[in-house]
Order: structure tokens, then C-alpha cells, then sequence
């Protein structure tokens, strides 16, 4: 069974994922826009805020219990270029297995604007953890690899925005199973990041726009 399936309920409830400056940043820089894409929509919640403010969105994620409008792979996107005013991706990247290629396909299939919010690379113990918690997860990306994939992809980049997330360190572990000593590990490797039970992760927020 695809693990993503078995994770579904639990990305849905996130206090990770259901809120956020970050979140708020993807609606704001999709204002105006009449159309979007939320490549590897997850819980849905970047699809519910944007359907709140008036837009019209597709849904797109990998595995079927996330309950997408279509079932894809963001590194193969089954849509013409330019179907969308708006494509975004949140908070899903580091588990691509080819990020350049996922990054190609929703700027190709953008008009105008494509927004990218992730975890920031914030060093090797960070992605140790990331790893023993998730063996799903590929990589974190620096500001840098962010921009230069942007730049292979002919889009220009219009604003970026760093952000530090605070949620439940429990429940990020247990949303992905990471219990015992592999739990234990995972929070030694995070140190300063883990405080009275929160997790902080820097995150990045890239808009990127054609014609720029």
C-alpha cells in the first residue's frame, strides 16, 4: 500500500500543514487569480484556502488516498502548458524523487505565476532527522539550489520570503510512525530546534512569474 494513503487522515488534521504565515503567503501572491494548481495537494489545505478567496482549483497528488482531483506524479503533470494562472506546491518538495524535473513541469504548465513554499535546508543533522523520522524524504534545498532551478525553468523570480514554522514535535514524529528509539534519535539530532515539545523549521516561500 502506498504509505501516502495510510498518511492521508493524519496530513488533513497537521497543525503543520493546516496553518501557517507561509500558508497565508500562497494566498496572498495567488490574489486575482481566476485559475490554480496545488501539485501534490496533500491534506488539501492550500486548495481550501485558495477556494475560500474565489479561485477555482485542481488538485494533483501522487498517491490516491489524498483524494486529489487527479492522480499524478508533480514530475509528470498531465496538463497542457499554461493551464493555469496560478500553480503552487507547499510544503511537499523535499519527498520529489527528481525536483528538477517537478519544478519544469509546473512552471510549463503556469500562465503566470508559480509559487513554491518548502522546508529550507538548515544542515546535514536536520536532514539525518528528516530521514530517520521520514525515509521518504529526499532533501531540503538551500536558497540557492532553489533559485537555480527556478532559473532553468525560464520563469524570473518576483519576491522570496524565510520563515520559521512552529508545530507539536509528538505529532510530527507520529504522522509518520517514528516511534522508540528512532523518535528519540530524530529529536537529538534536531537539538536547539526541539523546545518545550515544538519543533521550529526554517522554511522558504518562492513566487516566481513568466515575463518577468
Amino acid at each position: 500500500m502506498n504509505v501516502w494513503n495510510e498518511r492521508a487522515a493524519m496530513y488533513v488534521e497537521s497543525d503543520a500543514h493546516r496553518a501557517g504565515e507561509d500558508l497565508d503567503t500562497v494566498v496572498d501572491w495567488a490574489a486575482g487569480a481566476t485559475t490554480a494548481l496545488d501539485v501534490a495537494t496533500g491534506g488539501g489545505h492550500v486548495a481550501r484556502r485558495l477556494r475560500e478567496s474565489g479561485i477555482k482549483v485542481i488538485t494533483c497528488d501522487a498517491a490516491p488516498g489524498m483524494h486529489p482531483d487527479v492522480v499524478c506524479a508533480a514530475e509528470s503533470l498531465p496538463f497542457a502548458d499554461h493551464s493555469f494562472d496560478v500553480v503552487a506546491c507547499r510544503t511537499a518538495a523535499h519527498h520529489f524523487v527528481d525536483v528538477g524535473k517537478a519544478v519544469s513541469e509546473m512552471a510549463r504548465v503556469t500562465k503566470r505565476t508559480l509559487i513554491l513554499v518548502d522546508t529550507v535546508y538548515m544542515g546535514d543533522d536536520v536532514e539525518a532527522a528528516e530521514k530517520l523520522r521520514d525515509p521518504s524524504h529526499v532533501r531540503n534545498y538551500t536558497d540557492a539550489e532553489w533559485r537555480a532551478l527556478i532559473a532553468d525553468t525560464g520563469l524570473g523570480i518576483d519576491e522570496v520570503r524565510f520563515f520559521e514554522h512552529t508545530f507539536d514535535l509528538a505529532a510530527w514524529l507520529a504522522r509518520t510512525g517514528c516511534e522508540g528509539e528512532d523518535a528519540t534519535g530524530a529529536a537529538e539530532l534536531l537539538g536547539a530546534r526541539v523546545a518545550d515539545g515544538r519543533l521550529t523549521l526554517a522554511k522558504i516561500a518562492i513566487r516566481a512569474v513568466r515575463g518577468f
